[in-house]
């Protein structure tokens, strides 16, 4: 009977080690699986946090190249201004030469028309005076034709040759000549004479004053005569 016993005792206490070897073995595995866990945790907070530091630096990089290229951009742009300032003085002081060039040629233009209208005014002028003074001319020319024998040739240049005959009893045909024109001023203007005559340049001054001209060919034909020597 007490051998039973003690073989009860012996399956008691194999049983008793395996249990304790059981609950060994559960408690080495949870805290194996809790470790393992841990570390896998571990794991991905240490990948998260690395991913975030990567993305941070790459973020840096990218503004920090970001930061560059605006730095750049901003030396080149504030060197355009430099430049601009340093040109600016010049292109203002071009401008206002052109503005004075422009006033100056403005009033150039004005007085050129001032002057052109005064020139138009002085031309009709001249030309109603000078178709007067022909006017008179032709009048003169008819008289003088018909009661002196007095020739009016117009040659080159718009030249009147006055031509005096029938001065001379002894030769009618003997010529006495004066070239006559009327200058730009619109003026009687004597350009030769022949035979030349001491007086004509006085004649010429009583014609510019009195614009008499039938008294002018009178004189002149007077002088004219007064060179013929009495026999």
């Amino acid at each position: 009977m007490a051998q039973i016993n003690d073989v009860d005792s012996g399956e008691s206490f194999i049983t008793m080690l395996e249990e304790i070897r059981t609950k060994l073995i559960f408690q080495v595995v949870g805290e194996m699986v809790e470790t393992e866990t841990e570390l896998h945790h571990a794991h991905r907070q240490f990948g998260k946090a690395g991913l975030e530091t990567c993305l941070k630096k790459c973020k840096d990089e990218t503004l920090f190249e970001t930061i560059e290229v605006f730095k750049k951009d901003l030396a080149q742009r504030s060197t355009i201004v430099k430049q601009k300032s340093r040109e600016l003085p010049e292109v203002i002081s071009e401008i206002e030469e052109k503005s004075l060039m422009k006033e100056s040629l403005i009033q150039k233009i004005e007085r050129l028309k001032t002057e052109q209208a005064k020139n138009s005014d002085l031309i009709v002028a001249q030309n109603k005076a000078n178709k007067d003074r022909l006017k008179n001319l032709h009048k003169v020319k008819q008289v003088f034709q018909d009661c002196l024998k007095l020739e009016i040739r117009k040659i080159q240049g718009e030249k009147l040759q006055f031509v005096f005959r029938n001065l001379d009893h002894r030769d009618p045909e003997s010529a006495y000549t004066f070239i006559l024109m009327i200058n730009d001023e619109g003026v009687y203007q004597i350009e030769s004479c022949s035979p030349p005559l001491e007086c004509m340049s006085q004649l010429e001054q009583n014609l510019k004053k009195t614009n008499n001209f039938s008294a002018f060919l009178a004189n002149v034909r007077k002088e004219f005569k007064a060179l013929i020597p009495d026999k």
